[in-house]
C-alpha cells in the first residue's frame, strides 16, 4: 500500500512537472512572438543597409508583415469595374500584388534572415536541459533529476568558451528515504594559435552574409526598376492593341461605305461588277482583321490581369486617355551624349557594382582556403568543480576541482581536399574577374543599344506621323478621283490599306519611343521608382 501511494505520488509529481515544463516551453516557443522578433531583426538590418542611391525605401516588406507607411496598400477587391485602370493605378496594383514581386520581397527577407543566424554565431548562446527518470532495483526505488544550465560563445578571434552547471538530485523512495543533491561546474576555453586564429578568417561567414544582404538590396532595387518598365510596357502595348482594334473597325466601316457606293454606281451602270466584288472581298478581309485584332487585345488584357493578380473574368479595361496623353507629349532627344551615358551607367548600375564586389569575396575565399592548409594548434583549458557532501549543492569545492591545460595539434598530413579547395578558390577569383570584365562590356553594350533605340524610335515616330498625314491625304484625293471617274477601285483600296498601316505604325512608334526612353534611363542607372510605384519623370 505504501509503495502504491509513493508510486501514485511519483506519477502525480511527474505529470505536474511535465505540465509546468509544457506551459513554460509553450510560452518560450510562441510562434507568433518568435516570428515578430524575426521580422523586427530582419527589417532593422535592411533599413540600416539601405542607401539613398538604391532608391526609395518602400514596398519591400513581405505580405504577412505590417506594411510600412510608404508601402502601397491596394487589394484586387478594391478595384471598381466601372472605372478604367489608369497607368498609375496599374503600376500600384502590380507593385502591391504581383506574384513575382512578392517572391523578390521574400528573397530579400530570407537573405537578411540568414544574416541573423550568422550574427547569432558570435552571440552568447544559452542552453538548459532537464532529464528525469524513475529507477527501481532489488534494493531501492528512486527518482533522479539532472538539470543543466549554461552557455556557449564564439569570439571573433576564434576563441570558443563554454560553461555550465549541472545538478544531480536523487531521492530514494524505499529503504532509507534520504536525498542526495550535488552540483558540478564545468568550463572549457579553446584558443586557436595557428589555423583559425586570424580574425578575418573567423568572421568570413558573417562578412559574406553581411555583404549578401547588401547585394540582395541592390538586386531588389534593380528588379523594381525593370518591373515598373515591364508593367508600363505591357500597359501601353495593350492600349496599342486596342488602338489597332479601333483602326480595324474604322477601316471596316470605310470599306463597307466604299462597297455600298460602288454597288449603287454599278446598279447605275457607271461601274463594272468586278470592282464591286473587289470591294466586297476587302470588306471581308477588313472584318476578319477586326475580329483577329479584337481577340488579340482581349487575350493580352487577360494576361495583364494575371500580372496584376486580378481575376481574368473581372470586366475592367485600361484608360484610353493614357495613350492620348502620351501622344500629346513632346518627343525630344535625350540630353545625354553617348559617352556620358556609358560613364553614368558604369557608375550607377547596381548589378555591376555587385559583380565587382564579388571579386573581393573571391579573394577572401582564397585566404580562408590558404588558412586551412596550415597546422591546427589550439590551446585548451578546462575546469570541473563539484560540490562536497551528499546533499550540499552550494558548496563548490574549487580546491578539489579538476583543472587541465593542454595543446590540441593536428598536422596537415592529408591535404588533398584542402588543396583542391584552395585551387578552386583561385580559379573562382580568376573567373569572377573575367565575369566582371564581361558584364562591364555588356553594360556598355546595353547602354549603346538603348541609346540607339531611343534615337531611332524618336526618328521613326516623326517619319510615321508624316507618313500618316500623306496616307490620309491620299485617301481623300483617291476618293475624289474615284468619284470623278478618274481612278480605279483598286487605287482606293490600296490607299485605305496604307492608311490603316500608317495609323498602326504611328501608335507603335509612339509606344516604342516611350519604352525606349524608360529602358535607357534604367540601363544607365538613373531611373528612380517612387513609393507609389511610378518613376520620377
Amino acid at each position: 500500500m505504501l509503495r502504491y501511494f509513493r508510486l501514485k505520488n511519483l506519477v502525480f509529481s511527474l505529470l505536474c512537472g511535465g505540465i509546468v515544463l509544457g506551459i513554460t516551453g509553450g510560452c518560450i516557443s510562441d510562434p507568433a512572438a518568435l516570428s515578430k522578433e524575426a521580422d523586427e531583426q530582419v527589417y532593422n538590418i535592411i533599413e540600416k543597409k539601405w542607401r539613398a542611391r538604391f532608391g526609395y525605401q518602400a514596398n519591400y516588406r513581405i505580405s504577412d508583415v505590417a506594411a510600412s507607411p510608404n508601402d502601397i496598400k491596394i487589394k484586387p477587391s478594391d478595384i471598381d469595374p466601372c472605372e478604367p485602370i489608369t497607368l498609375v493605378k496599374a503600376v500600384a496594383i502590380a507593385t502591391a500584388n504581383n506574384r513575382d514581386y512578392q517572391t523578390q520581397k521574400e528573397e530579400l527577407y530570407i537573405v537578411a534572415l540568414d544574416l541573423t543566424s550568422r550574427r547569432h554565431d558570435f552571440e552568447r548562446q544559452w542552453f538548459a536541459t532537464f532529464d528525469s527518470s524513475y529507477n527501481r532495483d532489488a534494493a531501492n526505488e528512486r527518482i533522479t533529476y539532472e538539470p543543466e544550465f549554461g552557455f556557449r560563445q564564439l569570439l571573433a578571434e576564434g576563441t570558443e568558451i563554454s560553461a555550465s552547471i549541472a545538478l544531480d538530485w536523487i531521492r530514494f523512495l524505499t529503504g532509507d528515504p534520504s536525498m542526495s543533491l550535488g552540483s558540478v561546474l564545468a568550463a572549457t576555453i579553446r584558443q586557436p594559435l595557428l589555423r583559425g586564429a586570424n580574425r578575418d578568417i573567423v568572421l568570413e561567414n558573417l562578412t559574406q552574409a553581411e555583404r549578401n544582404v547588401l547585394y540582395q538590396i541592390r538586386n531588389f532595387s534593380r528588379f523594381r526598376k525593370s518591373f515598373v518598365v515591364s508593367i508600363v510596357d505591357d500597359y501601353y502595348r495593350i492600349l496599342q492593341l486596342k488602338d489597332r482594334v479601333t483602326n480595324a473597325d474604322n477601316n471596316y466601316k470605310r470599306r463597307l461605305q466604299s462597297k455600298e457606293r460602288l454597288e449603287m454606281e454599278a446598279d447605275a451602270g457607271r461601274r463594272n461588277r468586278f470592282e464591286v466584288d473587289q470591294a466586297a472581298t476587302d470588306v471581308l478581309r477588313a472584318k476578319d482583321s477586326y475580329v483577329r485584332n479584337q481577340q488579340a487585345y482581349e487575350q493580352a488584357l487577360d494576361q495583364f490581369k494575371i500580372r496584376l493578380s486580378l481575376p481574368t473574368d473581372l470586366d475592367v479595361g485600361l484608360d484610353d486617355k493614357e495613350l492620348s496623353a502620351l501622344a500629346n507629349m513632346e518627343i525630344v532627344p535625350p540630353e545625354y551624349v553617348l559617352a556620358s551615358a556609358v560613364e553614368a551607367g558604369l557608375i550607377g548600375r547596381l548589378d555591376l557594382a555587385t559583380t565587382k564586389d564579388r571579386i573581393d569575396d573571391a579573394q577572401r575565399k582564397i585566404n580562408v582556403a590558404a588558412d586551412n592548409l596550415g597546422i591546427k594548434l589550439d590551446i585548451v583549458g578546462s575546469a570541473n568543480v563539484g560540490s562536497g557532501g551528499k546533499s550540499d549543492f552550494t558548496n563548490l569545492q574549487f580546491h578539489n576541482g579538476t583543472y587541465q591545460l593542454g595543446l590540441d595539434v593536428e598536422l596537415p598530413l592529408d591535404q588533398l581536399d584542402d588543396r583542391n579547395t584552395f585551387r578552386k578558390a583561385v580559379i573562382s577569383l580568376t573567373r569572377q574577374k573575367r565575369e566582371y570584365d564581361n558584364e562591364r562590356a555588356e553594360v556598355k553594350l546595353d547602354i549603346r543599344q538603348a541609346y540607339r533605340q531611343l534615337i531611332s524610335a524618336a526618328e521613326r515616330y516623326v517619319i510615321q506621323k508624316n507618313s500618316l498625314a500623306l496616307a490620309e491625304s491620299r485617301v481623300e484625293s483617291t476618293t475624289l478621283l474615284l468619284e470623278a471617274g478618274r481612278s480605279k477601285t483598286r487605287d482606293l483600296l490600296e490607299s485605305q490599306d496604307a492608311l490603316l498601316e500608317s495609323q498602326n505604325a504611328v501608335t507603335a512608334a509612339l509606344v516604342d519611343h516611350t519604352i525606349a526612353k524608360l529602358n535607357f534611363f534604367r540601363d544607365i542607372g538613373i531611373l528612380q521608382v517612387k513609393p507609389d510605384g511610378m518613376w520620377i519623370q
